[in-house]
């Protein structure tokens, strides 16, 4: 069976796996608070996981994670006044992306999927593959996907999952999908014992500059992440990698695969 993470293999076995057409994937991610119960890397680290079960189905390859992210903000990862926290400005996370698009269409990798596991880095990392494109001209022959994992849960199980009504993906930061999802991947790395009660967290419909740090739960959780399992987080990345690969097949013309 072929590797899929990029780094361990050698530039010769690399090579031969780009010349051979393999889809490669770049996880997106960011070093953020992720409550008492969950460690600064989750973000990279699901992208990560998850970008490799699905590269193992499609014969494609994981490079290494960004893990580093545009600056955390209050409604959605708790902000930026949290020890560990460690962001980028937007134009550093554009240009990083940027720069890594180019190299890897250097290499010779045709189709390229960024996979982003930090809500915040949705429109800089979609800059900087716009602007990597743009140098690289209309006929540099790669193609490239983004996406964000947590669109491919499906609403059945969403519904199964919180029979009480689903909070909304913003304030799901350290709840119940990513506690479940870690307990799934990297259960030792998940602290059940210490989640918070606090949440959910209940925001204004406007920010305010400087922040208000006191919107926020002191524990940076902001729902619940009480009831999270690994059965859950199983069907969770199901419903991810199942809708991943689909369209990863589809849109690359991989469906004999």
């Amino acid at each position: 069976m072929n590797p899929v993470h990029m780094e361990q293999l050698s530039w010769v076995d690399y090579e031969r796996r780009v010349q051979e057409g393999a889809v490669l994937f770049l996880p997106c991610g960011a070093t953020e608070q992720h409550g008492p119960h969950l460690p600064l890397g989750t973000d990279a680290l699901l992208a990560s996981a998850i970008s490799a079960e699905v590269a193992a189905r499609v014969g494609g390859l994981v490079a290494p994670a960004l893990s580093y992210g545009y600056k955390s903000q209050p409604k959605c990862g708790g902000g930026q006044h949290f020890c560990g926290t460690t962001s980028l400005d937007g134009a550093t996370l554009s240009a990083l992306v940027r720069d890594a698009v180019r190299e890897f269409h250097r290499h010779g990798v045709k189709r390229l999927v960024l996979v982003l596991g930090h809500y915040e880095n949705t429109w800089f990392v979609a800059e900087g593959i716009q602007l990597a494109l743009r140098e690289l001209g209309p006929d540099a022959g790669l193609e490239v996907m983004r996406l964000e994992h947590w669109d491919f849960c499906r609403e059945e199980t969403l519904e199964d999952i919180f029979p009480d009504g689903f909070p909304g993906f913003a304030l799901e930061h350290a709840a119940v999908i990513e506690t479940s999802l870690m307990l799934h991947f990297h259960p030792h790395l998940v602290a059940l014992e210490k989640i918070p009660d606090d949440g959910p967290a209940d925001f204004p419909p406007y920010d305010m500059y400087p922040t208000r740090t006191e919107w926020v739960p002191p524990s940076g959780v902001l729902s619940s992440a009480r009831g999270s399992s690994a059965a859950k987080g199983a069907r969770l990345a199901g419903d991810i990698v199942d809708g991943i690969t689909a369209a990863v097949r589809f849109e690359f013309k991989l469906e004999g695969l």
